[in-house]
């Protein structure tokens, strides 16, 4: 996995994301690529109004790549900082946990996985969870 990553959140960042990366990218043997963009509570809200109707922020939003030009080219996928810091206390594990979480589910939604039925969610979140696993970021 190749990520490019593109930091817009201008505050520091109290966890080492670019080792969670490293992992993630050495961890997905497959030879896809991604666009990470990391971005603040109020740019995630504005994108969740503008494409998906829902005026509130979120903590992930995955745009496919409808291009043909590059099969290899999963999409985008943007995730908020400040909800990483809010559900990692929420959830009780670690800021690294829940970023690394944000980022597998942001890949998973790009490679075809959904959570719209209760199949699609059992599927999708057993597959989040093995990959979680596999590199190291179990709950709690």
């Amino acid at each position: 996995m190749i990520i490019n990553l593109y930091n817009n959140y201008e505050k520091d960042i109290e966890f080492d994301y670019e080792s969670i990366l490293n992992t993630i990218e050495k961890g997905l043997k497959e030879e896809k690529e991604i666009s990470l963009i990391l971005v603040d509570i109020d740019e995630i809200h504005r994108m969740n109004k503008e494409y998906r109707g829902l005026d509130r922020p979120t903590d992930v939003i995955s745009f496919e790549e409808t291009d043909d030009e590059d099969p290899n080219y999963l999409g985008d996928i943007f995730v908020c900082i400040e909800k990483v810091y809010e559900q990692s206390e929420e959830y009780g594990h670690s800021m690294e946990r829940e970023f690394a979480f944000l980022v597998i589910h942001g890949i998973l939604h790009l490679s075809g996985y959904d959570h719209m039925t209760k199949e699609d969610e059992e599927k999708m979140f057993k597959r989040q969870n093995e990959i979680l696993n596999e590199l190291g970021y179990k709950r709690g």
